[in-house]
């Protein structure tokens, strides 16, 4: 396995970091562009690109803002349309890189959340699309009252971040995957009023479209998930 780092910039002047994994020594049979979960970061998906790789596919991710080792405040966007602004600059990336392969979008969580409405939202040429457990709904519903102080944090203070509340425990039936993410120095825990408040919306949007997607989908979800 193939692997390399790069950066690109934003439309706002952030510097966004990336990575890529391609097989060895075999002509790669499509580009995979992943979009990682809220508070982690690409570099978690060592294992993903392992998989895929070894099948005959080459991946690429890279650190949403607010994250890994991208610029920006933690946890936070100044927009929903930033963030999948952030997603086109790294298309084209792909694109620049890879323009003879086909390219399907794929994302995990806060991701899956991206991807479908990046499809939904935006013209694209890409085959298909990838989401593993969308943060559409969360697993319960948040009390209306906090629901209400988040939208009016975030027209008076919409960069104003707060813990998330995630409860490592259940991200994995797996003891070492939970110890891992707990001990990994490029996760953090912070989610901005603007970031919350985007990502509900627009889950809830995607669902209201769903019938709308244009293109082919693969999507998973476990069925005991306590968190979305």
């Amino acid at each position: 396995m193939k692997h390399s780092e790069f950066k690109f910039k934003t439309f706002d002047g952030l510097q966004l970091f990336g990575q890529s994994w391609q097989p060895d020594d075999v002509q790669s049979r499509a580009v995979i562009c992943l979009v990682h979960g809220l508070g982690e970061h690409s570099g978690r998906y060592n294992y993903v690109a392992d998989q895929i790789t070894q099948a005959g596919y080459t991946l690429l991710s890279f650190d949403l803002r607010g994250h890994g080792q991208s610029q920006g405040p933690r946890g936070h966007t100044p927009s929903y349309e930033a963030l999948l602004n952030d997603i086109n600059f790294f298309l084209n990336e792909v694109d620049k890189n890879f323009p003879e392969l086909p390219h399907f979008l794929y994302g995990h969580s806060l991701g899956g959340n991206l991807v479908l409405n990046y499809v939904l939202r935006r013209q694209s040429h890409l085959k298909g699309v990838i989401a593993t457990d969308p943060w559409l709904r969360l697993a319960f519903e948040p009390p209306r009252v906090k629901v209400i102080l988040a939208q009016i944090t975030n027209y008076i203070w919409p960069s104003f971040s707060q813990k998330n509340g995630l409860d490592t425990k259940v991200l994995s039936r797996d003891p070492e995957v939970v110890r891992t993410y707990e001990n990994d120095p490029l996760v953090h825990g912070n989610i901005s009023a603007r970031m919350f408040i985007s990502i509900y919306q627009s889950g809830r949007w995607a669902l209201e479209h769903a019938s709308e997607f244009p293109l082919p989908l693969l999507l998973m979800h476990r069925g005991d998930d306590k968190i979305i």
